[in-house]
């Protein structure tokens, strides 16, 4: 092994603790030659255990005075009182101990006067040079911009980016931490692990660092969120590079320098998913995703292209959303036999000339207005989106053979106390009970919020934390189910590779988050101080607003499937009769602008369901649902 890594396996500490003992050696030979050097004719003797005595003394009271709880790095005037302490305290124990030993036979009395002084300056002269030679040259640093970094976390990831950064004039490795018991003391790189991650911000001030890069791909979110706030408890800033799930997906590439994201934070530990079964169902199939260009309908198209689709038709109505999700695929899947359609899914005669000319097999229905405050005054305008956009597309996949129909359903179709949860409820039954009258399997997904989506909490919270706050939360209780793209899409996927027909699916969102506590998260991750420099103001719960979110209602008497991430509700039956001619009197009632047949339609459809107008501070004319008890 080489000098230079037999010097890196040697901890720092160590390393002063030989370097204070031999010091004290020396200062005990120092003392006894300056005496013997008043009166030459006298004979220099040394006993036989006099050294390891002097040692051993001074050793155990260098540390009691906890002199190496203290870094040379920040040596100050706390420092030199310890050594003066432990020198007077040394002297007196050492004379006791070898008065003991051979009632200091060879050792003067001025020895134990002069010993003090000899190994004070000894002990502090070193650590004042060494912090004056690091204050210089952390000063040269910062002349040439260059910060100084330390890396959390010392295994592969770590390794690889300690390597990177060595081209980058930028960055300057001073260290790592790391937990792991075989790291300590270990040089990587020529760069020492210099703890562990509770010791994180005691090591970065001892080191001086200046930003911190937390290299842990493979991390869960439970130890993401303990590294965040170790590094939150520094005051410094740091980065992350990308986990490990979206390097393999290639959203990011490894190593990349980037913020932390509050995904990396409100995202779950990645899932483990029956891939094979998701493959048959889209390998070499004719796939059709309504509102392919919106957050969930994006990333969708994105996995089914790269399960091997044999074409792929995208239907959206935002002509900027189409050319954005076209440029994509054709861009990374050149192979692929893509289509997009320019057309609202509710357009029957441009629907049924896609079906007709594509003949789609497996069908995602992703086209939903989903905005809770906007659609309480827009009742028409959300029913015929919601769910006569839903019936044309799934008629005509009844009509014309599709295998599978998938409806992207939300938690707020449970016990809906808004009209768009009301709207995405008739949706689902209409899906539900059209499963019995059509060979296509019908089946619906029903999950929470998905992070940074279109029109979510969070992108708004960035935006208001960009422009200096104040952050808009309603009400200091509410909290949501939260889940990233990604994770929401691939369950999607899974729950359609399971789905017999007629059932709803709802996905394991883990535990409910405050938003409170969302907003406090991402304004510290933005480098602010929540309610000082970024104030949280509460603005009252809107109309149709929840301040809980359910998956299931009371009656569904959910049960598990064979993925311990997806649940699935019991079928409520509703007369087949019965929803077409409501249904029928409601498309009538939305030709004619009728809103309130239209109400008396869902009210029909939804018996819980109760409307009262609010007043709205635009002075537009909201509903809200009451008497919440009764089931549908």
């Amino acid at each position: 092994m080489s000098l230079r890594k037999l010097v890196g396996f040697i901890h720092p500490r160590v390393a002063v603790v030989a370097h204070d003992l031999a010091m004290t050696a020396l200062a005990w030979w120092i003392a006894k030659m300056l005496r013997y050097a008043f009166n030459p004719s006298e004979i220099i003797s040394f006993q036989l255990l006099e050294f390891p005595i002097v040692l051993l003394v001074q050793g155990l009271i260098l540390r009691w005075t906890g002199l190496y709880k203290s870094v040379w790095r920040f040596a100050s005037l706390p420092d030199l009182w310890n050594i003066a302490r432990a020198v007077v305290i040394g002297a007196l124990g050492i004379g006791l101990s070898l008065f003991l030993y051979d009632r200091l036979e060879g050792v003067p009395r001025t020895t134990f006067l002069l010993y003090p002084l000899v190994l004070g300056a000894l002990l502090g002269l070193p650590r004042l040079a060494y912090r004056f030679w690091k204050d210089s040259r952390r000063e040269l640093l910062q002349n040439h911009e260059v910060k100084r970094v330390m890396i959390v976390g010392a295994d592969r990831a770590g390794e690889v980016l300690s390597r990177d950064l060595r081209r980058d004039s930028r960055y300057a490795v001073v260290g790592f931490v790391d937990d792991k018991p075989s790291l300590r003391g270990a040089s990587i790189n020529g760069h020492p692990v210099l703890g562990r991650f509770d010791e994180l911000p005691e090591v970065a001030r001892e080191a001086a660092v200046q930003m911190l890069l937390i290299a842990l791909p493979g991390a869960s979110t439970n130890e993401m969120r303990r590294i965040v706030a170790l590094c939150d408890g520094t005051g410094l800033p740091y980065r992350t590079i990308p986990r490990l799930e979206d390097v393999v997906a290639g959203r990011a590439q490894f190593n990349q320098i980037k913020e932390v994201a509050i995904e990396d934070l409100l995202g779950r530990d990645a899932v483990e998913l029956d891939w094979t079964a998701i493959r048959e169902t889209l390998t070499a199939r004719r796939v059709l995703v309504t509102g392919g260009g919106g957050s969930i309908g994006s990333e969708l198209c994105r996995q089914i292209a790269r399960l091997g689709a044999q074409s792929l038709i995208v239907v959206e109505q935002s002509e900027y959303n189409l050319y954005r999700i076209t440029q994509e695929l054709r861009a990374d899947f050149p192979e692929l036999i893509f289509e997009g359609i320019l057309a609202n899914c509710g357009d029957y005669a441009a629907m049924q000339k896609a079906f007709v000319e594509t003949k789609p097999q497996v069908i995602f229905h992703a086209a939903a207005y989903k905005h809770v405050p906007m659609l309480q005054a827009q009742l028409r305008s959300a029913f015929r989106n919601n769910v006569l956009g839903t019936r044309t597309v799934a008629d005509l996949a009844r009509e014309t053979g599709v295998e599978c129909f998938v409806l992207i359903s939300t938690d707020k179709a449970v016990n809906p106390t808004s009209v768009m949860g009301a709207c995405k409820r008739v949706a689902e039954i209409y899906c539900q009970n059209l499963n019995a009258h059509a060979d296509t399997r019908f089946m619906t997904v029903r999950f929470g919020n998905v992070l940074d989506s279109a029109g979510s909490v969070v992108p708004l919270f960035r935006q208001q934390i960009l422009d200096g706050g104040p952050i808009t939360v309603t009400h200091p209780e509410i909290s949501r189910y939260f889940m990233t793209i990604p994770e929401a899409c691939q369950l999607i996927l899974q729950a359609a590779s399971i789905g017999k027909g007629g059932e709803i699916f709802a996905l394991d969102m883990g535990e409910p988050v405050k938003i409170r506590d969302l907003a406090e998260q991402m304004i510290r991750l933005a480098g602010k101080k929540p309610g000082t420099e970024i104030p949280i103001v509460y603005t009252g719960l809107r109309a149709g607003e929840k301040l809980f979110e359910e998956l299931f209602h009371p009656l569904e008497n959910y049960s598990a499937t064979e993925h311990a991430k997806i649940f699935l509700a019991q079928h409520r039956e509703v007369s087949w009769d019965l929803l077409q001619a409501l249904l029928n009197k409601a498309t009538e009632a939305a030709e004619i602008f009728d809103e309130e047949e239209l109400r008396r339609c869902v009210s029909s459809l939804l018996p819980s369901f109760r409307w009262t107008e609010v007043a709205q501070p635009d002075n537009v004319v909201s509903i809200r649902r009451i008497n919440p008890e009764k089931s549908e």
